[in-house]
């Protein structure tokens, strides 16, 4: 009795090593999971659901064929794949849950998350995102013609780039600081939602940490990312974490 998690995979045609590495484990070790949860951005950029990237197309057929042998595969929205929509959903088999989410994992209350809003020092993403995540915002971007919608978001992966290399050019470490969750963040949100283990990704920062909030001893378990390698975490019966890279 297995159950799986994996992050921020960034799948995109550039890389198509990582979307076949990510297909092994779908019609392999995920084949024989209790159920497999997806903690946002699967694909490095994601227009809608008619988008036509091919790795959502392999995608979603492998991940129908999980959910056609039983396995169910759960689906948090991420910073890059925010549109993901119930008709992909639909297509892929996934069952999509908020962000934050509380599931059962062998008896025990466990708080999922993307990650990006533990981020709070980074404000100018938060504003991104509060605009992105307004479904008035959604509903004309989803309106723009398809050409438009791939366009914006070649600009907006440029721009965040941008951002990211003036940021660490000015100051690696405070780069570091405001990419990486907040200390005070996390521990408000174990203790808004009573629960002792945190499951999240975004940061690209893979490690199991332990602390201390409301009184309790807690633990916050970071997926990394799939941009050289694979990183799943396998959660077993008796609270047995184990986190791992896969090698491509």
């Amino acid at each position: 009795m297995t159950t799986l998690f994996v992050s921020d995979l960034h799948l995109d045609p550039a890389r198509p090593e990582i979307t076949a590495l990510f297909l092994h484990l779908l019609r392999g070790e995920a084949a024989r999971a209790d159920a497999l949860y997806i903690l946002g951005d699967l694909f490095e950029a994601w227009v809608g659901d008619d988008d036509p990237s091919e790795a959502g197309a392999e995608v979603s057929a492998a991940l129908r064929a999980l959910a056609d042998a039983g396995v169910p595969a759960y689906f948090i929205h991420g910073n890059r794949d925010f549109l993901v929509g119930q008709d992909y959903a639909d297509r892929a088999g996934l069952r999509i849950l908020p962000d934050p989410a509380v599931v059962s994992l062998y008896g025990e209350p466990v708080l999922l998350m993307h990650g990006d809003l533990l981020c709070t020092d980074d404000t100018a993403y938060q504003t991104f995102r509060a605009q992105t995540r307004d479904p008035v915002w959604q509903a004309t971007f989803l309106a723009q013609p398809l050409a438009a919608r791939l366009a914006f978001a070649a600009q907006a992966r440029e721009a965040s780039m941008a951002r990211q290399r003036e940021m660490i050019d000015g100051d690696r470490a405070n780069f570091e600081n405001v990419t990486d969750v907040n200390p005070a963040a996390v521990a408000a949100t174990l203790a808004r939602f009573g629960v002792s283990t945190l499951i999240h990704g975004h940061t690209h920062r893979p490690a199991m940490h332990a602390l201390r909030a409301d009184g309790r001893d807690c633990r916050r378990i970071v997926l990394g990312d799939w941009y050289e390698q694979g990183s799943l975490l396998r959660v077993s019966p008796g609270r047995h974490y184990d986190l791992q890279a896969l090698a491509r």
